[in-house]
């Protein structure tokens, strides 16, 4: 066998992912299974994403991890379950190999494991930086230790939504049927190249942690509301199958109608459940009424909004459109300061506003509500990062400076 690397090191980034068909509840903690399938677009990783680096070395102690720069638990049940999984997977692998090949174990699977992770956009705020932490892990642990195949399985035991997040473009989450959990996958339903006209605009209301995380969320509303039964089992099958065809079809129109109806559903399921929870507040309600009194000012409707759990509205719009749709943001929200850092990522055409538009749709501007705009577009799955100095462990294993 061929003498193995004092360490081995590898980094790799993964995308966030915003849900249009709501994935909210479980019927299985453990698994992370959900009571329904649902349906998501992949951001592009040039404006989201997370960036992971694994490495493992026969001087490694123990098993170690750091969340954007400070040392973490990695005891985290959750981490571990995909830590386990796919040092099993990595073991299976070598074991069905039987070849005598030199690469056949090319690190020990007894060495620990150094694993440090830093998002580019606030962690724990509803912009989905669990679904693209984990994501980052699975696949930058995969790569490490030679694991191929199905990804999403192991991805969902980390955190359900980071299944989609393996893929680019629009994703859905078959929820399954399986005890095992061998059946809830989620699969590409067309490539981020599809629909290039497509643009997102997300609203950061708010940066700061929720009051209430998704998991505690989700196993109230299962437990208390009537209406997310109802959702699960007859509502969102149909919508599933509406949202592949309106997708796949490029309907603007009707893509957007069924994305801000499936949002307010799942909003409403989390005021049926008792006690209620709230995630969107008076900012982000301000954004719902702008959206509608745009499209009315249009007769037809050319922005849709969704919110996750939290109060970041994310908007959807054709690339058209977005100029205008900044505009009436900035009329609506008027920006701190200068305004030189309101405008983040992909750039925009300046628009001029008519009278009338924005007679209708600015109401009660509301200066400093809205933290920054982040203009982005649907973009691909994880990556391998070739550059080493792109690592965000130095040589000994420990963070650098930067991380």
């Amino acid at each position: 066998m061929a003498e193995e690397k004092p360490m081995t090191v590898v980094t790799c980034t993964a995308p966030v992912n915003i849900a249009v068909i709501k994935y909210w509840g479980k019927r299985d903690e453990e698994l992370i299974l959900p009571i329904n399938s649902s349906l998501s677009v992949t951001l592009h990783q040039d404006q989201l994403k997370t960036t992971t680096t694994a490495a493992v070395s026969r001087d490694f102690k123990e098993d170690r991890l750091w969340l954007n720069g400070k040392e973490d638990d990695i005891a985290h049940p959750r981490l571990q379950s995909c830590l386990r999984e796919i040092r099993r997977l990595a073991r299976k692998r070598h074991a069905g190999n039987g070849s005598g090949n030199g690469d056949a174990l090319p690190l020990s699977l007894t060495y620990k494991v150094h694993i440090a992770s830093e998002n580019n956009f606030p962690t724990a705020a509803g912009l989905a930086s669990s679904a693209a932490g984990y994501a980052c892990l699975v696949y930058t642990l995969a790569k490490l230790y030679g694991v191929e195949g199905e990804l999403s399985v192991v991805a969902r035991q980390g955190s359900g939504s980071a299944c989609r997040s393996i893929f680019g473009g629009f994703v859905q989450w078959i929820m399954g049927e399986r005890a095992d959990g061998k059946d809830s996958v989620a699969q590409q339903v067309a490539p981020e190249t599809h629909w290039p006209e497509l643009r997102v605009l997300i609203l950061v209301v708010s940066a700061d942690k929720k009051s209430v995380g998704s998991t505690a969320g989700m196993q109230t509303s299962v437990k208390t509301s009537l209406l997310l039964k109802h959702r699960a089992e007859a509502v969102v099958p149909e919508r599933m199958a509406q949202m592949i065809r309106y997708i796949q079809q490029r309907d603007f129109e009707a893509f957007a109608e069924l994305t801000m109806k499936d949002s307010n559903q799942f909003h409403a399921t989390c005021l049926d459940t008792f006690p209620p929870i709230f995630y969107l507040n008076d900012i982000s309600k301000q954004v719902i009424g702008l959206v509608h009194r745009f499209n009315a000012h249009y007769g037809k409707t050319k922005v849709s909004y969704t919110f996750d759990a939290g109060p970041n509205a994310v908007l959807f719009a054709l690339e058209d459109t977005v100029g205008e749709l900044v505009e009436v943001v900035k009329h609506s929200f008027p920006p701190d300061g200068n305004g030189g850092q309101f405008l983040k990522g992909l750039p925009v055409e300046g628009a001029s506003l008519s009278d009338e538009l924005l007679t209708v749709v600015v109401r009660d501007p509301a200066p400093g509500a809205i933290q920054y705009l982040l203009h982005t577009k649907p973009g691909p799955g994880p990556m391998t990062v070739e550059d080493a100095g792109g690592h965000l462990l130095g040589a000994d294993g420990l963070p650098r400076s930067s991380c």
